[in-house]
């Protein structure tokens, strides 16, 4: 995200969220950080949560409202499509990218259930990933970069989540080390 708007008010930047599919497991964990400009404004943010009544686990990076509103969005998509997350996700980034008012919304979402995972975004992405492992956000390419390097070791998907968004808070600055980790068990 840009450091400025076009008012030259600082913005929100984005956070670090990554997932892990491995050993029928998939994990999702984000950090807590939320920056404003050059300031830490909060810690512990929770970015990552269950849906569908647990059956679905979701993280986001980008604006916190916009992702509230893209999760309350899912959660009806889930509703109308109970037990289909890919379907509920196609239908929730049509409605994301025609949409007069949803095109506005800036965020990125990975969400899981215990077959699939994908990564959504208001371009109209709905991305399986490569190997079970995703990451969003400022710090997401760090922590994609560790998951991958951790994924042949013999650790489970929540140790390759942890080890990794710890090295993604030592690197980058707009990510920390106050985790929310939701895991489900995978097909």
């Amino acid at each position: 995200m840009a450091n400025d708007d076009a008012g030259g008010a600082p913005r929100m930047h984005a956070t670090t969220i990554l997932m892990v599919r491995k050993r029928g497991r998939v994990v999702i964990g984000g950090d807590g950080q939320v920056s404003l400009g050059q300031t830490i404004v909060k810690g512990n943010a929770r970015k990552v949560r269950r849906l569908a009544k647990g059956a679905v686990i979701g993280g986001f990076a980008g604006a916190t409202a916009d992702a509230f509103t893209l999760f309350e969005r899912l959660e009806g998509k889930l509703e109308q499509y109970p037990g289909q997350l890919t379907r509920a996700c196609v239908e929730l980034t049509k409605d994301w990218r025609t949409d007069r008012y949803l095109r506005r919304l800036e965020a990125m979402m990975l969400v899981a259930d215990k077959d699939v995972s994908l990564l959504l975004s208001g371009a109209g992405d709905v991305l399986e990933p490569e190997g079970g492992v995703m990451a969003i956000g400022s710090g997401g390419n760090y922590a994609l970069a560790a998951a991958r390097a951790l994924e042949d070791q013999d650790l489970d998907a929540e140790a390759i989540v942890r080890r990794s968004m710890a090295i993604a808070a030592e690197i980058c600055v707009y990510t920390n080390g106050n985790l929310v980790i939701e895991s489900l068990d995978a097909a």
